[in-house]
């Protein structure tokens, strides 16, 4: 039995891989060598001192913890605008991109819990549930991102690889005090974000707008950087921490805006 000429080429180009795919491997590796051979950087001792210690009744913490609503608001819409994109948009290009959003969104809303339990109770334990619940956004966030501008397989790959590391990076820190892999695994990441916002789109994806997402990034660690400051100039209204959750939520909207544009394309390719 003979292969067709044809049928080996194509599965030749499935096999292959691209320049893109090449490029984001070899920045995988390069972080993780220095994850494993970098400095141990410790979390600062005053990282659970926020600046707004107000209590609302008796919700203590009120701010911060309230502050992580427009997370699961986020969340709720993005996953109303996947449910209702039409049938016909789930082609077979397409599939990998919305699980990913599906799992980017389904993160938003674990991580508005996370968030919100931690900040009831700040402290060292309570913080592991934190950053375990931003790992599942984050896979989601940084798989549609690379499935969008490299391939579908590097989307999904991207994702998993997230999913099995930034577990682990949270353990590190928990366990010996580096917080080097945390860093490197929320720094990489969004420097990879904003590498691909200079990309071209590939085949089939939804041409999101990633550089409002690093914008978003950037401003919201800032406020959080800057939590007291913030707190002091706005004569104690509203403090950085607070902020940064309400800033870091509209990070969520690039890829909300992605559904509705593709539901109006179809909607328009159909008439």
């Amino acid at each position: 039995m003979t292969t067709s000429p044809t049928l080996l080429n194509s599965s030749n180009r499935l096999r292959r891989i691209t320049r893109r795919e090449t490029g984001l491997l070899i920045g995988v590796c390069l972080g993780l060598l220095a994850a494993l051979f970098g400095p141990s950087v410790a979390q600062s001792e005053h990282y659970h001192a926020f600046a707004d210690q107000r209590v609302l009744l008796g919700l203590p913490l009120a701010m911060d913890v309230l502050s992580n609503l427009p997370f699961a608001i986020a969340a709720v819409w993005g996953l109303l605008a996947l449910h209702r994109s039409p049938p016909h948009a789930q082609s077979v290009g397409d599939k990998p991109q919305a699980s990913l959003a599906a799992l980017f969104f389904g993160g938003l809303l674990i991580t508005a819990i996370c968030s919100g339990y931690y900040h009831l109770q700040p402290n060292n334990p309570s913080l592991v549930i934190d950053r375990l619940g931003m790992v599942i956004a984050f896979a989601g966030l940084l798989g549609v991102a690379v499935a969008d501008r490299v391939s579908n397989r590097a989307g999904i790959a991207t994702a998993a690889f997230v999913l099995a590391v930034g577990p682990l990076t949270v353990g590190i820190w928990a366990d010996s005090g580096n917080l080097l892999p945390w860093v490197l695994l929320q720094g990489g990441g969004m420097l990879l974000i904003a590498a691909l916002a200079v990309c071209g789109c590939a085949k089939d994806a939804w041409n999101l707008r990633l550089l409002p997402v690093v914008i978003f990034y950037a401003a919201a660690k800032l406020c959080e950087l800057g939590d007291h400051q913030v707190f002091e100039w706005t004569s104690e209204m509203i403090s950085g921490h607070s902020l940064k959750h309400i800033v870091a939520a509209f990070a969520a909207w690039p890829m909300i805006a992605a559904l509705y544009r593709q539901r109006i394309r179809l909607a328009h390719s159909s008439r």
